[in-house]
């Protein structure tokens, strides 16, 4: 019997025919191999012909046999259809999975054996096990797939159990990406010199609302692609995967039911830690199946080989623990069966490497999608609801309470909603939404609780009626990720808040019968919707039971306990990145209560080993960081160091290296919130319970650390724009006006750059703009992206001096709504709208606003599209604006018609100064601002500049036109067109009719030949034409000067100038005919040309004709020697040609003039010439220079020049460079030192610049400089001779001159002989150990050498001091010499045979200890002293010790010994005791000073001890414990530390009380135990010195010691640095200064910093406390902030500090006017020596009171004015002031905030003292550089000079070079971040090492 049917009841026959169409076309792809096999299992009677004919292989005949194949078993019995759909399903490729198991379900698991011979002749041969192994899998893929559908279908039910409304995918809608740039945008915060170099790109673009398509339809076409959908926290991204599993699993949605939905959530793939096989991740982690191994294998297999048929869901990418990462080499693909990490495993399937073809749907967050780029083949942005949705989700949300109570309930809350900017912004995000749902709810029933509590509503210009929008159509607003906040919402273009008004404000009022309050910050909505969550209950179903409407603080006082628990669980998952949390995370007790209040939501996980079990997490990752910033704000368990590290400023702007967060990065806004007082009762309610100490005070210590932290970032400077709006964010939530000051007072504008921007983020900044009344401020929305209703708020943005739009995505649009509410800016000083799509049309809404604005000084509408109609709307403006002066119109594809326009309106408006066109790249309009009040002024006529111009005929003559219409003009310049010679014509035609004062400027313009000859004819016809410039040869230049208006032309001189224009003696002739009679021309210059000997000849054939004439220049003509012959008849014959300068050197010089003067070089002279030349200079008496410059002086010309040198007395300098070309020559000169008695300086150099000066009278000093000869033998005695019988000299510089030791010593030997005030330079002599001992030598010999000063190697310095003081103290200075034994046994015995003190100073020597031993036992110091200090890198730590045993043990004449870091410094002198012994910052250790025990027993004398900077520790206090017993004179001892240590002080404090003799104690830096400040009390009264800076100990210890400073009545000096006192500390120092009259020396920096709020009031009783210090000498009050009621307050205790002698004020917010009062008031200080006023805001106002006062303090040394803003007014007036302070030694004036420091740097030049300038970071340039090199020479004591971060070239830092070698006691000048390359840096360095470019 035919069984017809299958195993599925399906007819098997009919199923083949129902399919026989799309089998056709899967068999017509297969392989040949195939088809034959097919074709074998028909009968051979029936396959043989079409066995046969498939030899054809033409495609048709193949589908022809195929058609046969099929038709042949459609009709065949069931069995052998069955058979063949099996073989077929076996053989066949690319079969869809729904028809394969279609055809397997129909053939069935067995192929039964039939009877007919002819089905069993035609069988299949494959075995059976390969027939059938499809039909299995299939099956074991469709159980699993139900699997998954029950899996996903549970999901559902439970995801969906407490949702509020439906969730229809074709409702919710997302905005696609249109362009895919992915590029890395740093958040880099440029310097003040380059913040607008560089901003990042805007954010992603995701189109426009025309654009957005419904969920459902984007994820249509994404099968075999990476599709990645985007959405911050709580947009429903997790939700929205669910429902679409849910949809799959019904057949219904995007994705196709045959394919396996695999959905993984990140947040459990992260627990996953071993590695994981692909069929692992799936089988038994997805949706575990208890299949066997065979059953599973069969599953995986199905997948790999149908990977298309797959569609994995990757959901919360942004709660990965690991980055994926694009893999951009071609590899293999991963083995399935290979188990890899999980986060390898994702990156597999990502890149393709796994299941290639499978379709994947990504979620993630904004910020990354970086991470995804290059992997994703599409992108869309999840769109938030707007108005009318939350509307209705509110409804519903109150709908589902179930009675008409809560309906009318709901009405109130939409209302309230809508109203609130804060509560809108969160409500489109739908988990949000839901929250501010139960807030509300909360609010409106407490609202009717009388005694509920209020929180600070919002205006009420923000309230909006319900029901307005319902008539509008629904609008969509993009939601972006956590770098814009987790609740802020996108808005996309086209949408508005509706029922707002222009102004910002809302039409309607307030419901009227809705009392509740809204919270005005957002974290006072979250305080709100925490006191929601705690005032309900819900069942295990998430329905309300009851609603607790209890006070906001009794709520928290209710449940404090479990807050605590929670607020700190949620602090460590912020600080471990961790959101959910398992069983042991929490207390059971705190689950229920989490649960049951709605904090908690329960997560299933699964757990490796497949298990499921529960875990938590907060509603909202924002509740979790307002619950962690609570945390912070009320427990002392997070410290203040991790608060700071943990409160920083988010940016907008995403970068690929951006640290990785799952949070929204809200935890600072949070903060900020808190810091508000509206939150502090709630804080103090948790503070006092939650783990917190000290209640109020702990919580007002929290608020002031995050303000100040906040008042830190309002005061920076380089925040990028995306931070500065965030900084907004974070003042608004502060709600401190005086923060909001700061922020713009230190950014008068605020650049918000390439971000986009939303109403909240106008808001505030409207928060911060109005805090700055009537200053002003700028709002820069440079390429941001904002939409119309942002436009609706600004308005609340008050006091808007300068607006800047520049994007292209404004338009005109965008223009017409500006135009609406410019007129509300009634300040506005400056409007961009600029790089905009801005026409005709937008100009013209513009236009008609801005007379609205009358205080509009600039407009830039530049790089838009005006064209010519748009320019004109905007020129009627300038009648209109009183007050413009600006217009810039560039870039608007503008022709010659609108410039025309523009120079039309000149003449009927004449305010107009000037139009500046260049090409179609700028149109600028300059206006002047006239009044009568300046009416008598000089009159600034317009100028009028059209650059690179296409010019025409008809286009000039309407110019030319235009201009004869205007009124005077004083520059037109019309450069860079090419003007042919008609046009060049109509110009000279019209020429005559300007009125043009200066000039026409024609440069680059094409100009000819015929040109030019038709140019000079100007000269001649047009009396008004003065000047005539031209330059043919590029540059090309033009220059037309007039007569400056005078309308009496006559004898004014003129000038013709054709250089470089290629003339030859022919066009010379054109000239003449052309120029005609001009006898007014007095200067010619038609210098390099092509004149040549003939056209010169020409030239001197018309000088009859030049009546005139002063100068000629005919250089560079090519004029041969004949020119000499001819220019020596024009000589004899021209009367009036007194002076012709002519050489030969590289630029032939033919000058002509008509003056006296000499100058001969680049010439041979001969003797006899030299004579006839001075000769005739003799006869000269006025001011005489001569130049011999490059000339061949031989040996007999100089002799001839020095005979008749005494007889030149008009001669003040002769220059000599590059003619000296021996030693001879240059000693010749020398002699003039004998020779003449008016020579003040000698500077010679063979082949170099070389000078003699004179001066006009007997010189009383003179300088030498004789550098690069070579003295050797007799040379240097040639030159002893000549400076033994010459003047005295000043200084003598005979460097590199080739002496070495031999040379030296000579000199050395004669040098008592020599007449040498001031210094010695033998540097770069080539010495060695042998000639330093020699120079050493000369302080035994020579009583007038006061120092030497030696470095032998790279340096290899040589500088010898001479002083005409006997007497004095000697110093000899070695440093890297490498100096041997030998070599100090020689110095010691020298040093012990001078008469004079000596001071000896060896550094980086390479001396060893022993060497030093014996050095100081050689030493007689007998009764005159020795000073000696000793650097070597070695001295430290127990080295230190032990050399400064050792010395001592050998030395009894040791009167001080100290080490500081590594040098060793010692003072000796005969019969004296042992006074000092110091080891202060050396790493000494504690038990290092065991060895000195003995030895500081033994010196009872000893004053002094000084360990300070070391490690101590208790063997330190130990040692000290034993030792001061024994010291019964030790008045003295100083400890102070690096690092705080309790054990010290405590071991420590009972010896120091039995101290009886210590006057002077130093305990800075460490920590002071209450017990040991206990005792301390009892010696404090007796000192005389304390020093207790930087040391830390209790509140109670604290107090202990500053109520004890009361009792010090013999105090002196007092230094409390950095202390952190409380108010009542701060009180109790206040009292005790009262008490201590006898203070000479107070140091109490930054202490007022740490006082806290009471801030303000604790300056000023510190201050008032100080009235009676009478005896004040030294005063340090830095960091006070005191402002200027606390300089008030101290000035007036100035006039009884007679004695004051320092005093520094740095960072106390002193103004200028207050500065001015405190110069005023130190007049009476006469003894100051140093002023230190560094780091406040001091200007031009005092400092000219300092040129007042500073004369009278002539005492001054050290004056520090740094970081200041001086100007150039106050850098003329500070001048003034230097010069009167004689005595000053280091002046400081780095960031004075002016570059123009050129006065101040001449007048240091009466400083004589001067040791140490610092003008660092003042943009100063090669002028001040310049000024400098003059002034060095002059301080003669000068060591130091910054100049660091300026604008010094090559040039500038040269010429400092130049100046070194004449200061030899300068040692570093500092020139890092100049502009000098660091090629050119390194040359200078290698030249002069004194220069340092580096920034150490």
């Amino acid at each position: 019997m035919d069984e017809g049917v299958g195993p599925n009841s399906e007819n098997v026959n009919s199923v083949l025919a129902q399919e026989s169409l799309e089998l056709l076309n899967i068999l017509s792809g297969q392989s040949s191999a195939v088809i034959m096999k097919l074709f074998q299992m028909m009968p051979s009677d029936a396959g043989c012909n079409i066995n046969q004919a498939s030899c054809n292989r033409s495609s048709a005949a193949v589908t022809e046999h195929i058609k046969g194949l099929l038709e042949y078993f459609r009709v065949a019995n069931a069995a052998d259809c069955r058979t063949f759909l099996q073989s077929m399903c076996v053989l066949c490729d690319n079969i869809p999975m729904h028809l394969e198991s279609r055809l397997m379900s129909a053939a069935g698991y067995e192929n039964s054996e039939l009877s007919n011979p002819s089905v069993m002749a035609g069988k299949s041969s494959l075995p059976p096990s390969k027939q059938l192994i499809k039909r299995p899998r299939i099956d074991y893929w469709m159980q699993y797939i139900a699997e998954v559908i029950h899996s996903l279908q549970r999901r559902w039910e439970r995801v969906s159990e407490l949702l509020v409304s439906e969730v229809q995918l074709e409702n919710v809608w997302v905005s696609v990406r249109t362009a895919n740039r992915a590029r890395v945008r740093p958040d880099q915060t440029p310097g003040p010199g380059d913040k607008r170099a560089r901003t990042p790109e805007p954010d992603w673009d995701y189109g426009s609302m025309d654009s957005r398509v419904t969920l459902e339809n984007f994820l249509q076409g994404c099968a075999g692609k990476v599709t990645v959908l985007v959405g911050p926290a709580g947009s429903g991204k997790t939700l929205l995967m669910s429902c679409l599993g849910q949809q799959w699993a019904h057949g219904l949605g995007p994705v196709p039911s045959s394919c396996l939905f695999v959905l993984l959530e990140f947040r459990q793939l992260n627990i996953l830690s071993r590695p994981l096989s692909l069929s692992e991740l799936l089988l038994r982690h997805y949706v575990p199946v208890k299949h066997s191994d065979h059953e599973k294998e069969a599953i995986v297999d199905y997948l790999l080989s149908n990977p298309e048929q797959s569609c994995w869901v990757l959901d919360g990418y942004d709660e990965f623990h690991n980055k994926i990462t694009k893999q951009d080499l071609q590899i293999e693909l991963l083995d399935p069966e290979k188990p890899l990490p999980v986060a390898d495993l994702i990156s597999g399937l990502l890149n393709r490497l796994l299941l290639p073809g499978c379709t994947l749907i990504v979620t993630c967050r904004v910020r990354d999608v970086l991470d995804l780029e290059g992997m994703s083949d599409k992108v869309g942005l999840l769109l938030g609801w707007d108005c009318q949705e939350i509307k209705e989700y509110v409804d519903n949300y109150f709908f589902k309470k179930g009675h008409s109570a809560n309906r009318a309930l709901g009405v109130k809350a939409a209302e309230l909603l809508v109203s609130s900017g804060h509560l809108l912004a969160m409500s489109s995000l739908p988990a949000l939404c839901n929250m501010t749902c139960i807030c509300l709810e909360y609010l409106l029933l407490e609202s009717r609780n009388p005694g509920g509590t209020s929180i600070p509503k919002e205006r009420s210009e923000t309230r909006l009626k319900v029901g307005e929008s319902e008539k509008k159509e629904p609008q969509i607003r993009k939601l972006e990720d956590t770098e814009e906040g987790g609740y802020v919402q996108r808005e996309d273009q086209g949408r508005s808040y509706e029922g707002m008004m222009m102004d910002g404000t809302i039409k309607r009022p307030p419901p009227p019968h809705t009392q509740a309050q809204i919270p005005s910050t957002l974290t006072q909505v979250y305080l709100s919707v925490l006191g929601a969550f705690l005032s309900r209950d819900l069942d295990t179903r998430g329905n309300n039971d009851k609603l607790n409407t209890m006070k906001l603080t009794d709520i928290l006082s209710q449940h404090r306990s479990e807050l605590g628990e929670l607020s700190k669980l949620a602090w460590n998952g912020v600080e471990e990145s961790k959101i959910l949390f398992m069983n042991e995370d929490i207390t059971q007790n705190v689950i229920e209560f989490s649960i049951r209040k709605g904090l908690f939501s329960q997560v299933e996980l699964r757990c490796e080993d497949g298990m499921l079990v529960n875990s938590y997490c907060f509603t909202h990752l924002t509740l979790q960081e307002f619950l962690a910033a609570l945390r912070i704000m009320t427990s002392d368990d997070v410290s203040d160091m991790h608060l700071k590290k943990r409160f920083s400023l988010r940016t907008r702007w995403m970068t690929r290296s951006d640290r990785r967060t799952v949070f929204t990065d809200s935890l600072h806004l949070f903060l900020c919130g808190l810091a508000s007082p509206y939150c502090t009762p709630a804080l103090v309610h948790l503070a006092r319970t939650s783990g917190g100490t000290g209640g109020p005070i702990w919580v007002e210590k929290r608020q002031s650390l995050v303000l100040n932290l906040l008042t830190k970032l309002c005061q920076s400077n380089n925040l990028t724009g995306p931070k500065i709006l965030e900084l907004c964010h974070c003042v608004q939530e502060s709600q401190d006006h005086q923060l909001a000051k700061q922020v713009v007072g230190v950014r008068p504008t605020l650049e918000l750059r390439n971000i986009r921007l939303l109403p909240n983020d106008i808001d505030a900044l409207a928060f911060v703009v109005n805090s700055v009344d009537n200053n002003g401020v700028g709002l820069d929305f440079r390429a941001c992206s904002m939409d119309s209703e942002c436009l609706d708020v600004l308005p609340r943005c008050q006091y808007i001096h300068y607006l800047s739009f520049c994007s292209r995505k404004y338009g005109d649009k965008f223009a017409e709504k500006l135009s609406s509410i410019l007129p509300k800016f009634k300040s506005l000083r400056k409007l961009e709208f600029c790089g905009a799509s801005l026409t005709s049309t937008g100009a013209a809404s513009l236009a008609s606003a801005l007379p609205n604005c009358p205080e509009v000084t600039e407009i830039n509408l530049s790089d838009n599209n005006l064209k010519d109609g748009g320019i004109k709307p905007i020129a009627e403006l300038f009648t209109k604006l009183p007050r413009l002066v600006l217009v810039k119109l560039g870039q608007n594809n503008s022709s010659l018609e609108a410039v025309n326009f523009l120079i039309g309106k000149m003449s009927s408006f004449s305010n107009i100064e000037q139009i500046h066109a260049d090409g179609m790249k700028e149109l600028t309009v300059t206006i002047s601002q006239k009044s009568d009040l300046d009416s008598h002024k000089t009159k600034c006529e317009p100028t009028i500049s059209l650059l690179n111009q296409k010019w025409s005929r008809s286009d000039m003559q309407q110019l030319a036109n235009s201009l004869a219409r205007c009124p005077a003009l004083s520059i037109v310049n019309i450069s860079g067109g090419h003007l042919d010679v008609d046009t060049l014509r109509m110009l000279i035609e019209f020429l005559p009719k300007f009125k043009i004062t200066k000039k026409i400027i024609v440069n680059d313009s094409g100009l000819t030949m015929e040109g030019l000859v038709s140019l000079t004819a100007l000269l001649s016809d047009c009396p008004t034409v003065v000047e005539l410039r031209i330059r043919l040869q590029s540059p090309a230049q033009v220059s037309i000067a007039f007569s400056g208006g005078r309308k009496n032309t006559n004898g004014v001189s003129k000038v013709l100038c054709l250089r470089c224009c290629g003339l030859l003696p022919t066009h010379l002739e054109r000239v003449w005919r052309s120029l005609g009679t001009c006898p007014d021309l007095t200067f010619l210059d038609v210098s390099s040309n092509c004149l040549g000997n003939n056209g010169l000849r020409k030239l001197l054939d018309i000088l009859p004709r030049l009546s005139v004439i002063q100068e000629i220049n005919a250089s560079n003509n090519g004029s041969g020697k004949e020119r000499v012959v001819m220019l020596a008849g024009a000589l004899c014959s021209q009367n009036s040609l007194t002076e012709i300068h002519i050489s030969d050197g590289e630029t032939e010089q033919v000058i002509l003039k008509f003056c006296h003067g000499e100058r001969m070089n680049n010439s041979s002279l001969l003797p006899s010439d030299m004579t006839t030349l001075c000769k005739r200079l003799v006869l000269c008496h006025c001011y005489l220079e001569l130049d011999l410059s490059y000339c061949l002086l031989t040996d007999k010309a100089i002799e001839n020049l020095l005979k008749v040198l005494p007889k030149m007395t008009s001669l003040q300098r002769l220059n000599v460079s590059h003619s000296i070309t021996s030693t001879t020559g240059a000693l010749a000169l020398v002699r003039c030192l004998n020779v003449s008695q008016r020579v003040t300086s000698v500077e010679l150099r063979p082949h170099a610049e070389s000078f003699i000066t004179f001066d006009s009278v007997k010189a009383k000093e003179t300088s030498c400089r004789l550098t690069h000869c070579s003295l050797q033998g007799d040379n240097l005695e040639r030159l002893l001779d000549i400076l033994q019988q010459g003047p005295k000299l000043s200084d003598l510089d005979l460097s590199s001159n080739q002496l070495e030791d031999e040379g030296v010593k000579k000199f050395v030997d004669r040098l008592q002989k020599l007449k040498i005030t001031s210094y010695v330079n033998l540097s770069n002599n080539g010495l060695t150990q042998k000639g330093l001992l020699d120079v050493a030598n000369a302080l035994c010999i020579c009583n007038n050498v006061s120092g030497v000063d030696i470095s032998l190697k790279a340096e290899d310095r040589c500088v010898i001091w001479s002083t005409q003081y006997e007497d004095c103290v000697k110093t000899l200075s070695v440093t890297d010499s490498g100096l041997e034994h030998d070599h100090l046994v020689r110095l010691a015995e020298i040093m012990s045979v001078t008469p004079s003190p000596i001071k000896l100073e060896f550094q980086n020597n390479l001396l060893q200890s022993d060497w030093i031993e014996d050095f100081l036992k050689l030493l007689n110091s007998g009764q005159r002293g020795f000073s000696m200090s000793i650097d070597e890198r070695w001295i430290r730590s127990e080295e230190a010790v032990s050399l400064l045993c050792r010395c001592l043990h050998l030395s009894s004449n040791i009167h001080t010994i100290r080490v500081h870091h590594t040098t060793l410094h010692l003072s000796l002198m005969e019969s004296t005791e042992l006074t000092s012994v110091s080891l202060v910052d050396c790493a000494v250790e504690g038990h290092h000073l065991a060895s000195m025990k003995s030895i500081i027993q033994r010196c009872p004398l000893l004053t002094q001890l000084d360990f300070s900077y070391n490690n101590l520790g208790i063997d330190g206090a130990e040692f000290l414990c034993s030792v001061l017993p024994s010291l019964p004179n030790l008045t003295s001892l100083s400890i102070g530390s690096k690092e705080a240590s309790v054990a010290v002080v405590e071991k420590l404090s009972e010896a120091l009380v039995q101290a009886t003799a210590i006057q002077c104690l130093n305990l800075s830096g460490h920590a002071v135990s209450d017990m040991a400040a206990k005792i301390m009390t009892r010696m404090l009264p007796r000192l005389r010195s304390l020093n207790l800076s930087h040391c830390e100990w209790s509140a109670s210890g604290g107090l202990q010691l500053i109520q004890t400073l009361g009792e010090c009545v013999s105090l002196e000096g007092l230094c409390l640095d950095c202390l952190q006192l409380n108010e009542e500390s701060r009180m109790a120092l206040a009292q005790a200064l009262r008490k201590i009259n006898s203070i000479r020396s107070l140091k109490l920096n930054k202490i007022a910093t740490a006082m806290g709020p009471s801030q303000t009031n604790g300056v000023l009783d510190l201050l008032a406390a100080m009235e009676g210090l009478n005896r004040m000498q030294d005063i340090e009050l830095n960091g006070w902030m005191m402002g200027d009621r606390g300089i008030e307050e101290l000035t007036r205790h100035f006039p009884v500090w007679m004695e004051l002698r320092r005093i520094s004020l740095s960072k106390n917010l002193i103004s200028d006017l207050l500065g001015e009062m405190l110069l005023e008031a130190l007049k009476s200080c006469t003894h100051l020596e140093e002023l230190h006023l560094p780091s406040n805001s001091l200007g031009d106002v005092t400092a000219a009171r300092m040129a007042l006062v500073l004369a009278s303090l002539t005492n001054i040394s050290v004056l520090d004015i740094s970081e200041n803003r001086i100007g150039h007014e106050g850098s003329v007036s500070l001048s003034k002031a230097i010069m009167c302070m004689k005595n000053l030694t280091k002046i400081d004036l780095t960031s004075v905030g002016t570059s123009k420091l050129c006065p101040v740097a001449a007048s240091l030049a009466h400083c004589p003292l001067l040791q140490d300038v610092r003008l660092g970071w003042n943009n100063c340039g090669d002028k001040v550089a310049l000024e400098l090199v003059r002034v060095m020479p002059l301080c003669r004591k000068l060591k130091r000079i910054d100049l660091e971060s300026n604008a010094i070239s090559v040039s500038g830092a040269e010429a400092l070079v130049k100046a070194l070698q004449s200061c030899p006691a300068v040692q570093i000048i500092r020139l890092w971040r100049n502009n000098v390359s660091t090629t050119k840096a390194q040359t200078l360095s290698l030249k002069e090492r004194r220069l340092n470019f580096s920034s150490t």
